[in-house]
């Protein structure tokens, strides 16, 4: 782009293939439970699964965008992760508009199969979170991603927990508990991103100011 050639801020990070590698595996994984837990989601008719369903695609499209700007400069990286970051703040948002009409509509969700979409879900995040742990302290770009899984798997959790809650209680309030969690974690942790992106774009500006 003009204006975006040699002189502006190069990446001083060297980009690990390791990390590029996880990047696609979690893309793939995280495209499949999209579809996993949209329909299992459907006919279990839980809100916490339509939730992390939904989280699965942001995840995906995040996984895209971090390998596309994964050797730009900083400035583009921080920019992409602002991106991110305001997708999971807006998700989170949605979800809790879902969870406020849900309990308006008053509709109990099966607990067998949300638990056991829980349960493969979790496999899928924690494995994610497994290969991306050692990449956490990177830029925002890194850092979001690391968010991302840790989240999945933190929310995976939860539904298994919610599940038996259902069983338990034969209500639909362990269910709307923990979409109420996801969103407050896709929130806050979309806040944290865009915080640390806007403070790597005003750093990189600087150091573009001074090469021109």
């Amino acid at each position: 782009m003009a204006g975006c050639g040699c002189n502006t801020a190069p990446s001083t990070q060297i980009i690990s293939p390791k990390f590029r590698k996880a990047l696609w595996i979690a893309l793939l994984l995280n495209a499949l439970m999209f579809f996993v837990e949209i329909i299992g989601g459907s006919h279990a008719r839980s809100v916490a699964l339509w939730a992390d369903a939904l989280d699965f695609a942001g995840d995906a499209a995040n996984y895209a965008i971090s390998l596309a700007v994964l050797s730009m400069s900083l400035y583009w990286r921080a920019t992409a992760a602002l991106l991110k970051g305001i997708t999971m703040a807006a998700f989170g948002l949605f979800v809790i508009a879902k969870v406020l009409w849900s309990w308006w509509l008053g509709v109990v969700p099966e607990p067998m199969l949300m638990g056991v979409i829980g349960i493969l879900a979790l496999i899928v995040n924690v494995s994610v979170a497994w290969m991306l742990y050692a990449f956490r302290e990177g830029d925002a770009n890194m850092r979001s991603v690391w968010l991302c899984s840790r989240n999945d798997a933190i929310a995976n959790l939860a539904i298994i927990i919610a599940a038996v809650g259902v069983f338990g209680t034969g209500t639909m309030f362990p269910d709307l508990i923990v979409a109420f969690i996801i969103a407050y974690l896709g929130v806050s942790s979309g806040y944290s991103v865009i915080k640390q992106s806007l403070r790597e774009r005003k750093q990189s500006k600087v150091v573009m100011g001074h090469n021109v």
